[in-house]
C-alpha cells in the first residue's frame, strides 16, 4: 500500500513514534509498520559513547597548556534529549541532520568550561602533573552542569591522556630539568658512596654482633639440653615409679580378688556339704531295702531281680529253686532285645 512502511531498530535504539503530533509507540528495539505521510520516528542512540577532545588553556603564568582526553557518557533520559536535539530519521533508518554533533561539542564545551577555572589558578610546571585534578574537575561540572542536564545525558567518566606546554617550553623544561636531574644524580652517587661506606661498617658490626649472638644462643641451647635431659631423667623416674606402684596395686587387688574367691568357694562348699547332708540325713538309718521299696519302681524285672538277690542271701536255707521256662525265656529275651 502507499506510504505504508517497515522500520526496525536494534535494542540500543530508544525510538519515538509520533503520528499526528502525538506519541503512538516508544520503547527500545521497536519494529512496526507505519504510515509515513503522518508519521515522525525519533531514533535516540542508548549505547555508552566515548568523546575525545583537546583544548589549550593558559596557566596562571601565562604559558599555554594543550588538554587532551576523553569523556564517556551515555543518554539516559531520551525523551528529554528529543526535545532539545532533532534525531528524526527518515524511511531507511538514517538521520535527518547530524545533531549527535552538536551534543558532543557541547559536552566539550562545559568540560572546558569546567576546567578552565582550574588550570588559570595554578602554574604550568604544576598543570602537566595535574591530570587526575583535572579529571575531577570536569566530572564534577559535567555532573552539576544545567545544559548537560538538560540534555538527559549521564557521565560515565572522564579521562586526561595529556597535558603538554608548547615545544618550546617543553624543551627549556627539558633543559631545565635535565639539569636538576644531573645535581641530583651526582648527589646521588655521593650519597651512595657514603651509603655504601655506612653499610660496610654496618655489615662489619652486624658480623661481630651475630657471633656474639650465635654463641650465646649456642650457651642457651647447651643449658637447655641439660635442663631437658635432667627432666627426662626425673621423668622416667616418675614413670618407672608410677608403673611399679600400678603393678603393686594390681597385684594387690589380685591377692584380694583370690582370697575372697578362696573364701566364697569355701563357704559354697561348706553349703553344698550342708545340704547334701541334711537331704541324705533321714535316710542314713534306712534299710535299703525300704529305700528300694520307697523307690517304687514299677518294672517288674526290677523286682524279680530284687528276689533272685533275697534268695542268693538265704541260699543256705534253701534246699531246691524251680524256675518256670516261661519265667526264663521273658528274662533271656528282655535281654537280647536289649
Amino acid at each position: 500500500m502507499f506510504g505504508l512502511k517497515h522500520i526496525k531498530f536494534d535494542s540500543t535504539t530508544y525510538v519515538l513514534h509520533f503520528k499526528s503530533g502525538n506519541i503512538k509507540r516508544e520503547g527500545r528495539g521497536l519494529s512496526f509498520f507505519y504510515f509515513a505521510p503522518n508519521s515522525s520516528i525519533v531514533a535516540i542512540p542508548m549505547s555508552s559513547n566515548d568523546l575525545p577532545f583537546i583544548f589549550s588553556e593558559s596557566t596562571n603564568d601565562y604559558q599555554s597548556v594543550s588538554i587532551q582526553g576523553q569523556i564517556s557518557y551515555k543518554i539516559s533520559k531520551p525523551k528529554e534529549l528529543a526535545d532539545v536535539l532533532d534525531f528524526t530519521v527518515n524511511d531507511y533508518g538514517q538521520y535527518k541532520k547530524n545533531d549527535i554533533e552538536k551534543l558532543n561539542q557541547r559536552i566539550i564545551n562545559e568540560a572546558q568550561t569546567a576546567t578552565s577555572s582550574y588550570v588559570h589558578s595554578i602554574k604550568l610546571k604544576d598543570a602537566i602533573r595535574s591530570a587526575k585534578a583535572i579529571e575531577g574537575k570536569i566530572v564534577e561540572g559535567l555532573a552539576s552542569s544545567s545544559v548537560v542536564g538538560m540534555l538527559g545525558i549521564e557521565i560515565l567518566g572522564a579521562n586526561i591522556l595529556a597535558v603538554s606546554a608548547t615545544p618550546e617550553m617543553s624543551r627549556a623544561l627539558e633543559t631545565d630539568t635535565r639539569e636538576k636531574l644531573q645535581q641530583e644524580a651526582d648527589q646521588a652517587i655521593y650519597e651512595r658512596r657514603n651509603f655504601a661506606v655506612e653499610q660496610e661498617r654496618k655489615i662489619k658490626e652486624s658480623e661481630l654482633n651475630t657471633e656474639i649472638a650465635v654463641e650465646e644462643k649456642q650457651k642457651q641451647i647447651a643449658e637447655k639440653r641439660m635442663e631437658s635431659d635432667v627432666q627426662k631423667a626425673d621423668n622416667d623416674r616418675k614413670l618407672r615409679e608410677m608403673k611399679l606402684e600400678a603393678d603393686i596395686a594390681v597385684e594387690n587387688q589380685r591377692k584380694l580378688f583370690i582370697e575372697k574367691k578362696a573364701a566364697n568357694d569355701k563357704k559354697a562348699a561348706e553349703t553344698q556339704g550342708f545340704v547334701t547332708e541334711t537331704t541324705l540325713k533321714p535316710y542314713k538309718d534306712i534299710d535299703w531295702k525300704t529305700l528300694t521299696a520307697l523307690n517304687n519302681n514299677p518294672d517288674p524285672k526290677f523286682n524279680i531281680a530284687l528276689a533272685f538277690r533275697q534268695l542268693a542271701e538265704n541260699a543256705d536255707k534253701i534246699g531246691n529253686l524251680n524256675i518256670s521256662p516261661e519265667l526264663l525265656e521273658s528274662l533271656l529275651n528282655d535281654k537280647q532285645e536289649k
